[in-house]
């Protein structure tokens, strides 16, 4: 777990590729796709099972290493209307019975405005972004606002890493930038692209079970 600070606040990155804002006790949880599987598999393509269970795992663990009592998923929440089967609906209801006082907030994502809003018991307040939270605005979509700093996802960062032979490692990342922060994939099963570094940015690589700064000479 690695602290920065962003618009005068702190933030906290943790290994299950969330963020913290302890000022708020929010957790920020970008892309979770929940279903993506399940979609996958509606449509006859052979993916592993388990992968919502595994992101609610993730979940639970974020939750327990920060006391976070918010979560804000940063869009991108169910990954379709395929997603929305029977096993899906159990699983998250049977996380959502053990945290019935957490506070859960949707900032909507592309992937959300297909898939439509969460089941009504999954008690998860749905808005538009972007959420304001002082000097901070959180939001799927990573564009710039006058008067905020942007915590955003939708992108899926990933920073490539290279050894001296020739090999390489693509990890997920966090990716800060002057204006617009974009927070790594929190989902099973989701995956990830390359991020550009511009002059200023600040990179962070998920390794394992650690958050490691990424120089510019990586």
């Amino acid at each position: 777990m690695v602290q920065i600070e962003l618009a005068g606040q702190a933030l906290l990155l943790l290994p299950e590729r969330a963020a913290y804002l302890p000022a708020e006790r929010a957790l920020l949880v970008a892309d979770a796709h929940l279903g993506k599987a399940q979609s996958f598999r509606s449509l006859g393509v052979p993916v592993p099972a388990g992968t919502t269970s595994a992101t609610l795992e993730a979940l639970d663990a974020a939750i327990a290493r920060t006391g976070a009592e918010r979560v804000i998923f940063v869009g991108d929440l169910i990954h379709s209307s395929r997603s929305r089967t029977p096993g899906t609906a159990q699983a998250v209801a049977r996380w959502r019975a053990r945290h019935p006082g957490l506070q859960l907030t949707l900032v909507r994502g592309n992937h959300d405005r297909h898939a439509g809003d969460p089941p009504p018991d999954w008690g998860i307040d749905c808005i538009d972004g972007p959420l304001r939270l002082g000097a901070l605005a959180i939001a799927h979509e990573p564009q710039p606002l006058d008067g905020a700093y942007v915590i955003a996802g939708h992108l899926h960062p990933a920073a490539v890493l290279s050894g001296p032979a020739h090999d390489r490692l693509r990890l997920p990342c966090f990716h800060f930038g002057p204006a617009v922060g974009v927070l790594p994939a929190f989902g099973a099963f989701t995956g990830c692209a390359t991020v550009e570094r511009r002059p200023g940015d600040r990179i962070w690589v998920v390794l394992d079970d650690t958050v490691r700064p990424l120089h510019s000479d990586a």
